[in-house]
């Protein structure tokens, strides 16, 4: 054998064991991205909206769908348009009446499942706006996860009398809606 056959065998079991490593490569990196799903990849929202407010309190309503196999936690939300916003759920209180509260724990969306925030029940509240909110307008909101993942919602404002709820400070006893439809 000579020299240039040698060289020349040795050059190409080079190139095929490179060309080998680099397909192995590729392969692994298409089975696994290095990116996990977060809980807020499972989350769609869906029909949301703001109430139309000149000041103090309002709140959004809409549709939350989780489309994995885990239940996902939704623990705080957030918006450039409020101080501060908190999860709420209406509940009987101890005398009888309906009060408006802080969801304690946040909310627990269920895998396949879905939660629906609707006046008269659970709602994302603004508690101070900085700005009025007028119909027409849209309102963007983040959702932070219980795994610390975020999700970016735009929301539309909605001029709603609905069963006449006040979302003002010492007006907690509020009225159940029968059939709410919010207008557009």
């Amino acid at each position: 054998m000579t020299m240039r056959t040698l060289f020349t065998r040795t050059a190409r079991t080079v190139a095929a064991a490179a060309l080998c490593v680099t397909a192995l490569t590729a392969l692994v990196a298409c089975g696994d991205s290095g990116e996990t799903a977060t809980q807020a990849d499972s989350i769609t929202v869906s029909d949301q909206w703001v109430k139309a407010a000149d000041s103090g309190m309002t709140a959004a309503f809409g549709q939350l769908a989780n489309t994995g196999d885990s239940q996902v936690h939704l623990v705080s939300v957030s918006s450039p348009a409020s101080g501060y916003m908190e999860i709420h759920e209406m509940a009987t209180s101890d005398s009888g009446g309906m009060v408006m509260r802080e969801k304690e724990g946040g909310l627990v969306i269920p895998a396949k499942g879905s939660h629906s925030l609707d006046p008269g029940g659970d709602h994302l509240m603004f508690m101070d706006i900085t700005a009025p909110v007028t119909a027409g307008q849209t309102v963007d909101l983040t959702f932070t996860f219980e795994d610390g993942s975020t999700k970016d919602v735009e929301a539309q404002v909605r001029d709603f009398s609905g069963n006449e709820e006040n979302y003002d400070p010492g007006t907690t006893d509020m009225p159940m809606p029968q059939d709410v439809t919010p207008g557009a």
